[in-house]
């Protein structure tokens, strides 16, 4: 047998045994991960942490601290979740995934910790527990300047909160995972303040006054200083064309004109200011030195796939990864930025998430509709969307497969039409190969 094939069944028997992991469900609480931490000998103690949460934008804004980074002349770890295509994807180093003969070596490292700890009574970590101590090994191991860590699900007892963090980040709070955070927006933001940590630095971009005052008595609380992005740092649009836009920032500590984003929609400006923010008082708190060329060509390098993703513009194609009300929201306001004769919804979402609202801000934007079934346990009754759009008397759709979806929304568009597919990642994902072939043929 040759050694490249041997290589590859070694990792997709890694990767196997990771995703088989996901049977032990979201189990929120830091005992598990702490036990295996201290197992592999605490990495996280070892890192420079830049930690990220918020309902929305927390992936984008991760995205942009770290390609400004990487334009300083750092060497930038960054873990985010979930992946689109591949799962290295989560755990990255100046852009460029985990390296599968790494992966395999970290997973047989790992796997004698995760038995020990069963024996020794410990209950199971999770999927993503192992997943973010992986992430934590490895950037240790490789001894990145900085690790840029994305919460994934809240804050206060989220996997990733075991870390010391320089700056903690709260891009905005709104309603999402409530089963799990809170029924109020006030809950929510007190889960999510459970980021901010003594001896850091903290700095927000939501512009709700009960979830500002929420995360103010936590820094308070902690006697840190609080950023607040919108009123401490400003910013002033320019212009935007449907693959781009300009704007000027007034910064903490200087002004940054005619910066220039190659991701659109309102809401990225927000988290260029914070990314930019972030830098700001990595340089002013921390000595360390960043320049206005690093900030500039950092965000123009930005990509962020399956997030307002303009996959064609003729016919106009969007893909984006909007998966609960805020996010549904900064789409239907990006939506405006295109011309077109009709749009064409396609559109999937599980079956936790606040689907009535969603639609509600959704549906009137569309001329037809095609529902599809996220590819995850938890798409319930996928097909409650159709019956959604159906009482708005829109023409309506359904197919199961996002594949067989897009390629028949895409089939029905007209030159001038557009297609905006949108809704849950899991979709989003499969949606996104099938497009890209699609528009290459």
């Amino acid at each position: 047998m040759k050694k490249g094939s041997q290589e590859e069944q070694a990792y997709q028997a890694a990767l196997e045994y990771l995703v088989n992991l996901t049977k032990f469900g979201i189990n929120l609480g830091l005992g598990r991960i702490q036990a295996l931490l201290q197992s592999v000998g605490n990495p996280e103690k070892k890192l420079r942490v830049i930690h990220i949460g918020g309902t929305n934008g927390k992936g984008s804004t991760s995205i942009m601290v770290a390609e400004i980074l990487e334009k300083a002349g750092f060497r930038v770890g960054i873990f985010t979740s979930p992946h689109l295509n591949d799962y290295r994807e989560r755990m990255t180093i100046n852009g460029k995934m985990i390296p599968k003969q790494e992966l395999t070596r970290l997973v047989d490292t790992l796997r004698p910790h995760l038995e020990k700890l069963v024996q020794d009574g410990v209950e199971h970590p999770t999927e993503f527990e192992v997943s973010t101590t992986l992430a934590f090994m490895y950037f240790a191991q490789q001894k990145v300047d900085f690790a840029v860590i994305e919460v994934g699900l809240g804050g206060a007892i989220d996997s990733t909160n075991v870390v010391q963090p320089l700056i903690s980040v709260i891009t905005n709070v709104g309603m999402d995972h409530m089963d799990y955070l809170g029924k109020t927006v006030e809950e929510i933001a007190l889960v999510k303040a459970g980021i901010l940590k003594p001896n850091s630095v903290a700095i927000t971009a939501t512009e709700r006054p009960e979830v500002l005052e929420v995360i103010q008595e936590r820094a308070r609380t902690l006697n840190i200083p609080l950023w607040v992005v919108g009123e401490d740092v400003r910013w002033d649009f320019r212009w935007s064309g449907e693959l781009e836009q300009e704007f000027d920032l007034i910064g903490l500590h200087s002004n940054y004109p005619q910066i220039h984003l190659r991701l659109v929609g309102a809401h990225q400006i927000k988290n260029a200011a914070t990314a930019v923010t972030v830098c700001e008082v990595l340089q002013s708190e921390y000595g360390v030195k960043i320049t206005h060329e690093a900030i500039y060509s950092g965000l123009e390098k930005t990509r962020w796939p399956g997030r307002l993703e303009v996959l064609s513009l003729k016919p106009k194609v969007l893909i984006d990864g909007a998966h609960n009300v805020d996010g549904a929201n900064s789409l239907a306001d990006a939506l405006q930025l295109f011309k077109r004769q009709r749009l064409i919804l396609c559109f999937g979402m599980l079956g936790d998430k606040e689907r009535e609202k969603v639609a509600e801000v959704l549906l009137p934007l569309a001329d037809e509709v095609i529902i599809t079934k996220p590819n995850s346990p938890r798409a319930g009754n996928w097909q409650y969307l159709a019956e959604l759009v159906a009482k708005r008397g829109l023409p309506v759709t359904t197919i199961e497969s996002p594949s067989a979806a897009v390629i028949e929304g895409y089939n029905r568009l007209n030159p001038d039409d557009m297609l905006c597919v949108t809704g849950s990642l899991y979709m989003i994902a499969e949606a996104r190969v099938a497009l890209l072939d699609m528009i290459e043929k």
